[in-house]
């Protein structure tokens, strides 16, 4: 039956590839060929890159709409800013195509790129899409047009692609770049300082290659760190390749013994896997030609392609340093992996220690922080580190029990929040309950006990006991106590099922 309507016409988003028509899909050809209307956005020079790449489709008697942004980078008066200013427009430009859509005439909105990859289209889209029948047309991207035209593979294997505005904060790019396999960032132009900067601070500035203009006229490709600031427009990108490294007919070579390259890294990787891992950690991990560590902690990184794996037993400390100062002396980049933070109870000390003798002295040493296990538990059981605490560890191989025996009193005393580290193994297993004992003389029997095993671990178990009641058979080396202090306070919550224990911020005058 004829209701007199007209039909309604169909919007395609239409992606134009990276500036080289001839790499436009069969489809998107297709789809302009067949539009009524062709709508492209531009600046206020009226000059559309989107349809200059489709100029050989666009016929005479195609309706053009020109899309013409009120501002780019430039201020305005508009009462919203910047971004109210580009609202007000996105809803203009979708309300003079949604005219054309209610006529029944089919339109295609012109995309560089992909049209909802940084797109302009998408701002028509999310305002269109759910009203008019809808098809979006993809393009080749300008990422994958920079690594074709730089030659090097982008990712490979189990490696990770970050793609970045260059936008964001130059601490938040640093971050993400430290934390990445390889990476694109876009949008550069003004923004190129503040991305060289980044990558310095990431410590991947070398690796880090420029292209601009991929596949059109002017394009221009090269190492980042030879670009001229003033010379870089808005349509180039920051690259970060694959670190995985080409064939070249054999293994590749061991770098020259250079101080400068070479160094030691000693990294925490928190208590548990990936999710306790800081971006600038996993950098570093990445960024290593060699691990050295317990082998259990070594297990615990991702395995890459090229890098070598020295795990050992976790006795062998002072040995571990020295073969990783080694290491870098000959010029590798070397991680020692630590569980939690390598300066709590861990391998800083030891790499230090070795450092510090006049071999090693022109050995560059970092230590970079992780979670503490200590803080792990302490957040699984909700806040008892919230008031002053010490750090004490249990065991007696590298220093007497008289010693632990007094600054365990001493903390007591003192009404301290206690973080017990090391407290038992399979050789030591009565430091618990003499522990206990000590800690019963300062402190009441049901002060709160958080006994937290194998946190962020397949097997984590978190339970809080009266000081009374801990059982030191409940205690092995993969627990950390944490004795609370005359203030601390257990409460329930969700219906009175889930214990927290807290210790407020406030001491009693």
């Amino acid at each position: 039956m004829n209701t007199g309507q007209s039909p309604q016409g169909r919007l395609y988003g239409v992606g134009l590839g990276p500036g080289d028509p001839s790499l436009m899909t069969v489809r998107a050809v297709e789809v302009i060929a067949a539009a009524d209307v062709v709508a492209y956005h531009s600046a206020r020079h009226g000059r559309s890159i989107a349809r200059s790449i489709a100029a050989a489709h666009i016929r005479a008697d195609h309706i053009e709409e020109p899309l013409v942004y009120p501002v780019t980078t430039e201020g305005t008066d508009h009462p919203g800013g910047y971004r109210g200013a580009l609202d007000d427009f996105y809803e203009e430009a979708a309300a003079r195509l949604a005219v054309h859509l209610d006529a029944g005439r089919t339109v295609a909105v012109l995309a560089e790129g992909d049209p909802l990859f940084y797109g302009s289209y998408q701002h028509m889209h999310k305002r269109l899409a759910h009203r008019y029948p809808t098809e979006v047309i993809p393009g080749v991207t300008s990422v994958s047009a920079a690594a074709a035209r730089l030659g090097e593979p982008l990712v490979e294997a189990e490696e990770v692609l970050t793609i970045l505005p260059g936008t964001l904060p130059e601490e938040e790019l640093a971050a993400r770049l430290a934390a990445t396999d390889s990476a694109v960032v876009m949008k550069l132009g003004r923004t190129f300082g503040k991305v060289r900067g980044a990558l310095e601070r990431a410590g991947r500035i070398d690796e880090a290659r420029y292209v601009e203009r991929a596949t059109m006229e002017g394009e221009r490709t090269g190492r980042l760190a030879d670009v001229d600031p003033e010379s870089v427009p808005y349509f180039s990108v920051a690259v970060l390749p694959s670190r995985v490294a080409p064939l070249t007919g054999g293994p590749a070579p061991e770098p020259a013994a250079d101080p400068e390259r070479g160094e030691v890294v000693v990294v925490g990787t928190g208590p548990a896997g990936p999710l306790w891992l800081t971006p600038e950690t996993r950098g570093a991990l990445a960024a290593a030609d060699d691990l050295v560590g317990y082998t259990t902690y070594v297990d615990r990184v991702p395995r890459r392609p090229g890098q070598l794996r020295h795990g050992s037993d976790n006795r062998v400390e002072s040995e571990r340093a020295e073969f990783a100062l080694q290491l870098a002396r000959r010029g590798r980049r070397v991680a020692v992996v630590s569980g939690g933070d390598p300066g709590v109870f861990a391998m800083a000390t030891a790499v230090l220690e070795v450092a510090s003798q006049d071999e090693y002295a022109d050995v560059p040493v970092r230590v970079l922080p992780g979670v503490t296990a200590a803080n792990a538990a302490a957040a699984r059981a909700g806040a008892p580190l919230g008031h002053d605490y010490a750090t004490i560890s249990l065991s007696d191989r590298l220093k007497p029990w008289e010693v632990i025996a007094e600054r365990l009193a001493a903390a007591a005393a003192a009404d301290l929040v206690l973080a017990l580290y090391n407290p038992g193994s399979r050789s030591r297993t009565w430091q618990v309950g003499k522990a206990r004992e000590l800690l019963l003389e300062h402190r009441a029997p049901d002060t709160p006990v958080v006994l937290g095993r194998d946190v962020g671990g397949p097997e984590e178990s978190v339970r809080v006991v009266r000081l009374g009641d801990l059982d030191p058979a409940d205690v092995d080396m993969r627990t950390l106590l944490i004795v609370g202090s005359s203030q601390t306070r257990v409460s329930r919550r969700r219906g009175g099922g889930e214990r927290v224990v807290w210790t407020p911020r406030r001491y009693p005058e």
